[in-house]
């Protein structure tokens, strides 16, 4: 009764987190594209951001979507073009997602960040290559990444029909699932150490331009410290979220025996990402604040106008 209700608890949690990451990540593909048709151009801040709430709202309906059938469906047959399927569909999904958020993280970087280095500065005059080059890098990563959990299942298996339900609790199987765990954590370590980065060396710039302030006897509430300020809150925030997902893998990994017992309390972490952390980008960005701000007073004065007109 106790896991019964534990698990209900978990199908709750991931639906309301569901919806709050549609409705945030919709709308900020929503109002950045209205925008863009208004102005008929789109800054390069907002071409990530809805890039990175469109590929958000892929995760979430690819995890919804495994965990619903993993729920309804426990005791379903686990073939390897199943297998297959479910790996591909999770690793495109959490690609995107992660590389795009990291991608931002490295745009806030080079537009507030100071350094005399040269190899910043060119980098800085140049972001847009620089975010280019990062996007069609990631992308030999997902390459990479698929083709080595798909040479994997090959390996594993010579049949394609295999049924993997029936070995669920052998060794072999709890291998096979544990290796392929160990794979997507490593290829996330990747944009979560650019990250990590990113964030030393925006405290080392926001450390020198405070020392240049002393020296220069000036406020320290100038525009470029609070501009490194808002920057650091957004990376501190996205990194907090990414560490509990990133950790969420790590323990994938090791309790790969158990992960049918703890499916949906992962699903529930992993849904949390890319949900929440829309929800803070939204009240991070000025132009998204306000457009939500304008959405809330329309549905109030929209609610107290039904309550008028009901007799």
């Amino acid at each position: 009764a106790m896991d019964t209700a534990i698990q209900t608890i978990y199908k709750a949690t991931i639906i309301v987190e569901f919806i709050i990451g549609n409705a945030a990540n919709g709308f900020i593909a929503l109002v950045n594209v209205i925008d863009w048709v208004k102005r008929r151009k789109i800054s390069s801040v907002d071409q990530i951001l809805t890039a990175l709430a469109i590929s958000r709202i892929n995760m979430l309906w690819s995890v919804f979507i495994i965990s619903l059938i993993y729920s309804l469906y426990p005791d379903l047959e686990m073939t390897v073009k199943m297998v297959r399927m479910k790996n591909n569909a999770w690793i495109l999904a959490n690609h995107f997602s992660i590389w795009l958020a990291t991608i931002l993280s490295i745009f806030y970087f080079l537009k507030i960040a100071n350094f005399s280095n040269y190899i910043f500065l060119y980098l800085k005059w140049r972001f847009k290559k620089v975010i280019s080059v990062t996007l069609l890098l990631s992308l030999v990563f997902l390459f990479v990444n698929i083709l080595v959990i798909n040479i994997h299942i090959d390996v594993w298996t010579d049949e394609p029909k295999r049924n993997l339900s029936y070995s669920s609790t052998s060794n072999n199987c709890t291998q096979f699932f544990r290796f392929i765990f160990l794979i997507n954590t490593m290829f996330t370590l990747i944009p979560f150490t650019v990250s990590l980065i990113i964030f030393t060396l925006l405290i080392f710039s926001l450390l020198t331009h405070l020392k240049n302030m002393w020296y220069n006897v000036k406020g320290t509430r100038d525009p470029s410290t609070i501009a490194h300020i808002n920057a650091l809150q957004t990376v501190v925030t996205f990194l907090l979220f990414y560490t509990v997902f990133f950790l969420s893998l790590v323990t994938q990994v090791w309790l790969s025996q158990f992960i049918e017992k703890y499916n949906l309390f992962f699903a529930a972490i992993i849904i949390n990402f890319p949900s929440v952390h829309s929800c803070v980008l939204i009240l991070r960005n000025s132009k998204l604040r306000q457009a939500s701000l304008l959405v809330l007073w329309w549905l109030r004065c929209g609610s107290r106008d039904v309550d008028t007109f009901v007799p």
